[in-house]
């Protein structure tokens, strides 16, 4: 197992770029698989969670290989997957099994999913339900975990699915299974969920339409047995690790960093606007758009916070920055609700629980509630040497690391090891900008 120790950081300064955003390279891989003709993906994420979809789609008889700086997937087409003989193991991955259980449901074979510890944790009735109504058959472990076997329905039916929460992972695997089935299938999601799927979708020549609905809601509507067309899928970088950098610099005083080609898609920019909305000196530029993505240079400065209540309605497009969130909390001026949260609790671990229980160490005033944190303002210098366990959650360990930039005393995280899944050179990146974190065994 790896730690992590962080220590008082110096003034962050520099230009950098993120790894890829981690939800469009899953795309682009799973996509391109589908599409006819070699997709080329630049920018890809080459963390652990990216790399166990790779290696999912090759058992699936998808040829993808690496040409200097660029992925090559030859894809087979809409239901031209095969089966795979061995268990696909999706390692840490919710959005890597969700979307793959989507991908197969409608392929006439058997395909059996595992994962970690962490994984095997996390619910998958969200996904079963809706392929369930599709006429697909899933066994699962109890409580409708992985270990589970998603088997294949060759005559699935369209279906018009109302998401009790708005989810991109459920959404994405009811519209993947819909490729592959005959008429029109739906979602429809009480709030706008993040649209990587739909934009590539669309890029690649399927028939989809999203429809605003009453009260905030909308509705994805697929045309089945698409003739999707390879694509360039240029990986821009991920706003949620961009965001730990964006909290490190607005933390840690004297700092100035700008952070190149971030992917800025409007229900992926919650974090940015609650910052801003906080006091943080956040401005973009360069803009351009790359694949129906909005692309910006992110630059930040050291700045006094004070504490929001964050609107509700922007929770699906910030759900992955709550651990940060929090942290920038920590030291603002005032108190920061984050309500209607209750998502969190099923994520890599139970986020609310942790962060709580986290921050709590460090003398923090922390409220939590089923679906709710409240967060207040804390003196930094009461706060002796503490220890944090990762809870196998990359954002919780990277989240706690940046805290420990703006402490006397040293902060260490056990497990960081799972840092690997999503930034696999967060210490170096972060100790080039002027951070001071050193890795233990």
């Amino acid at each position: 197992m790896t730690s992590i120790i962080s220590k008082k950081s110096s003034a962050l300064s520099g230009e950098i770029k993120v790894p890829g955003d981690k939800s469009i390279s899953h795309r682009s891989l799973i996509f391109g698989a589908l599409g006819v003709g070699t997709s080329r993906i630049t920018g890809l994420l080459e963390g652990e969670d990216v790399l166990n979809t790779k290696k999912a789609l090759q058992q699936l008889g998808v040829k993808i290989e690496k040409v200097s700086d660029e992925y090559l997937v030859e894809g087979l087409g809409v239901g031209g997957l095969q089966k795979s003989e061995k268990t696909l193991d999706m390692g840490n991955s919710g959005t890597g099994i969700r979307l793959m259980m989507g991908l197969v449901a409608s392929h006439s074979f058997e395909t059996t999913f595992t994962g970690d510890d962490s994984l095997r944790k996390r619910p998958m009735n969200r996904i079963i339900v809706p392929l369930s109504q599709m006429g697909v058959e899933i066994t699962a472990s109890e409580g409708g975990r992985a270990p589970l076997t998603v088997h294949g329905e060759s005559d699935p039916m369209p279906i018009t699915y109302e998401s009790p929460v708005a989810s991109a992972q459920i959404k994405s695997a009811v519209l993947l299974a819909g490729l592959n089935t005959p008429g029109v299938t739906s979602v429809v999601e009480p709030r706008p969920s993040r649209d990587h799927s739909e934009n590539m979708l669309r890029s690649m020549g399927a028939e989809i339409k999203t429809t605003s609905l009453e009260k905030g809601a909308q509705k994805i509507s697929l045309k089945g047995f698409p003739d999707l067309k390879a694509a360039h899928f240029n990986v821009p970088g991920d706003p949620s690790s961009a965001a730990f950098i964006t909290a490190a610099a607005l933390l840690v005083p004297g700092s100035d960093v700008v952070i190149k080609n971030v992917c800025m898609n409007p229900l992926r920019s919650g974090f940015f606007e609650c910052v801003q909305d906080m006091g943080g000196d956040i401005s973009y530029a360069n803009e351009a758009t790359q694949n129906g993505e909005l692309i910006v240079d992110v630059h930040v400065k050291h700045s006094q916070l004070k504490g929001i209540t964050v609107p509700t309605n922007r929770v699906p497009n910030m759900i992955d920055e709550f651990p940060i969130l929090s942290v920038l909390a920590s030291f603002a001026d005032g108190a920061t609700e984050m309500h209607d949260i209750g998502e969190l609790r099923v994520k890599e671990s139970d986020r609310i629980g942790v962060m709580a229980k986290g921050l709590k160490s460090f003398g923090v005033n922390v409220e939590e509630g089923k679906d709710f944190l409240i967060v207040k303002g804390f003196d930094k210098k009461s706060v002796s040497d503490v220890t944090i366990n990762s809870s196998h959650d990359h954002r919780i360990a990277m989240s706690f690391l940046v805290m420990g930039g703006m402490l006397d005393h040293s902060v260490k995280v056990t497990g960081a090891e799972t840092i690997m899944t999503s930034f696999p050179n967060f210490v170096e990146l972060m100790n080039g900008l002027g951070a001071n974190l050193e890795i233990t065994t």
